[in-house]
């Protein structure tokens, strides 16, 4: 099952249902299948937290996502920070909302096995968000 929850924020994902269902899809196009995946939203502070404890990096960041699934199950926790996130919405000139949704996608595609560490991981990465951003807006308002 995937689900969201809020830790100490105010802001609620409009249209949190179908952002979920097109989680799913990112999910069944990487020829996975979903279990337990659970999105956090939270504030910048509980990100450094987990940022520095798990990660040993000491500093803020969009999302985090921990997987605890086999090779061919989706499951984990991904971290997003609403602060950053918003602050990256504005610097991008697009919607919180579609700058949320990118998250979820991106700590989705990690979960599946994609990583950004070099300079063509991260191009496939944002065409694969590009990619998925612009099929769940053909099908919602943003």
């Amino acid at each position: 099952m995937i689900r969201i929850f809020y830790d100490n924020v105010k802001y609620r994902l409009r249209g949190s249902k179908k952002s979920l269902e097109n989680i799913e899809k990112v999910i069944r196009s990487e020829n996975k299948i979903s279990g337990d995946l659970n999105f956090i939203l939270c504030r910048d502070e509980s990100i450094l937290h987990i940022n520095k404890s798990y990660l040993k990096h000491n500093y803020y960041t969009d999302v985090i996502a921990f997987g605890y699934g086999d090779s061919g199950k989706i499951e984990g926790e991904v971290y997003i920070s609403i602060d950053t996130v918003r602050i990256n919405s504005i610097n991008y000139k697009v919607s919180l909302r579609e700058e949320i949704l990118r998250v979820m996608i991106h700590g989705t595609l990690h979960l599946c096995g994609h990583d950004d560490k070099t300079k063509e991981e991260k191009s496939v990465m944002k065409c694969l968000e590009d990619e998925w951003l612009k099929k769940f807006k053909s099908e919602d308002e943003f």
